[in-house]
């Protein structure tokens, strides 16, 4: 499903028009990437919990030129099904 998909369905069930939709959506996902940034996590129950985790530097090479060459440490994240959504997906 892409996100064009989503904001069509959340329409369609909300009886409310898609840019209402998307608004909402968009929305939501500036607040789960804030609070991500600011706080470390965010848990939403029954669906899962986003972390943020560090990536080590490390060493790695150009796929191309075979040449070797340092990533940086950088910040990413995670994310942890919640028990509930994964015994749903697999009923």
């Amino acid at each position: 499903m892409t996100k064009a998909e989503l904001v069509a369905k959340l329409a369609e069930d909300n009886d409310i028009t898609q840019a209402q939709a998307a608004k909402i959506l968009n929305s939501l996902l500036d607040i789960i990437a804030t609070e991500i940034k600011e706080s470390g996590a965010i848990n939403l129950a029954g669906f899962g919990s986003f972390s943020k985790a560090e990536r080590a530097a490390r060493n790695g090479f150009n796929p191309k030129t075979k040449a070797p060459l340092r990533i940086p440490a950088s910040n990413t994240v995670k994310f942890r099904v919640a028990k509930a959504l994964k015994d749903s997906v697999n009923d």
